[in-house]
């Protein structure tokens, strides 16, 4: 998940895939296709849609395109 062997790399990315599995992967997934189907709408909808208080309310795409 990281590029290196930066420990706080690797706390950040823990994090997204916690919440990940505690607000979005809600069921099991029937099959390996589901399952995909699932994760890539969640990404989605985290990186897109949901708001990120450490971004003042904003969300990971919008500050992306601000750069």
């Amino acid at each position: 998940m990281t590029d290196g062997y930066d420990c706080y790399q690797n706390a950040m990315a823990e994090r997204v895939n916690g919440i990940l599995k505690m607000e979005f992967l809600l069921h099991r997934p029937k099959n390996l296709s589901e399952d995909r189907k699932m994760v890539d709408e969640s990404i989605g909808i985290y990186n897109e849609e949901r708001p990120h208080l450490a971004l003042k309310y904003k969300t990971p795409d919008a500050v992306h395109r601000a750069f």
